[in-house]
Parts: structure tokens; sequence; C-alpha cells
């Protein structure tokens, strides 16, 4: 079956976040764009074209609607204002065979950041993260439901909750 854009996401953590600190979702990920690149070294011979592998290079470019105080999107505007790495993973939510998801790992650096500030819509941020070597596949452990679930909320009983009723001296 089709991957689904749906079911990507992007976690980020500044690089001097402490150990056992939680990677970030940067809220309101609406795209998600992750581009691996390689030169090629291409000669003429005599006897034919010769085609070899070059360098290669990766970037993820994620666009998200910006939401005042969500802690992803600050630790990403932090590293780009303070010239520092960010760690990013890109995940796959659905579970694969061994109960993980699939994921890749890297370091980047912040290109460029961007607001699109339309009369008529939301904020929109966009930016592009240039990935520092290349990035690492790999598995994590299945991510908690309030991070896959980062919009949704629970059912509630009628008058499970609200304003507390005033009390009276």
């Amino acid at each position: 079956m089709p991957q689904s854009g749906k079911n990507i996401i992007y976690l980020v953590q500044a690089v001097n976040s402490t150990v056992g600190s939680d990677a970030l979702v940067p809220g309101f990920q609406t795209e998600g764009t992750w581009t691996r690149e390689k030169e090629l070294t291409d000669e003429q011979t005599k006897s034919g074209r010769i085609v070899a592998p070059g360098n290669k290079s990766e970037s993820i470019e994620l666009t998200l609607f910006a939401e005042d105080g969500d802690a992803g999107q600050k630790a990403i505007d932090d590293a780009y204002d303070n010239d520092q790495d960010i760690k990013v993973w890109r995940i796959n939510t659905n579970l694969n065979a061994n109960g993980k998801h699939d994921a890749r790992f890297a370091y980047a650096v912040i290109e460029n950041l961007e607001m699109s500030e339309p009369s008529d819509s939301f904020v929109e941020m966009s930016t592009s993260l240039q990935i520092k070597g290349v990035s690492q596949k790999g598995e994590i452990d299945p991510l908690p439901p309030e991070v896959l679930e980062i919009a949704q909320y629970d059912f509630e009983q009628p008058g499970e909750t609200g304003t507390p009723a005033a009390t009276t001296p």
C-alpha cells in the first residue's frame, strides 16, 4: 500500500538539550519534504561514457502554521538565531513488523526561516534544514499517544470537565 504523507512527522531537538530530554513535534506541520541528491562524475572516454557516484547531500523542508509558544517551533527559531545545529527525526507513524517506527535521524543546519503572513489565512512558517553528512536509518520505540494524536482530544462525559463551580464561604 502506498505511504500517506499524513503518516510522516518530523521531530526536532536542540543540540544542547540535556540527556533524557524529549524530542519536540513542531506543531501544525502541513508539509514536509526530504530530499536526497548525489553528484555524479560523468566523463567521456574513447571507450565510452564513465559515470560514478560523487558527493551526497540531503535536506528537509518543513512548512507549519505558526503557533505562539510552540516548543518545537521555538527550538527551530532558537537554533537559527544562535547559529546552532538542530537534531531532526523523520518518522513513519505506522509501526513496522518489529513493532517500532521506521525513522531517519540527522544533525542539521537551518539554512532559512520564512514567515508568510497572508491577511486572509494563518501565518505560515517554512524552513530548510541542510543535513550534515547523511541521515542515519533506524527504528525508534513506539511514540506516546500524545505525540501521535497531538491535535486530538479525549471523549468526555457530560459534566466531566469545565470551569469549577464557585464556592461560597
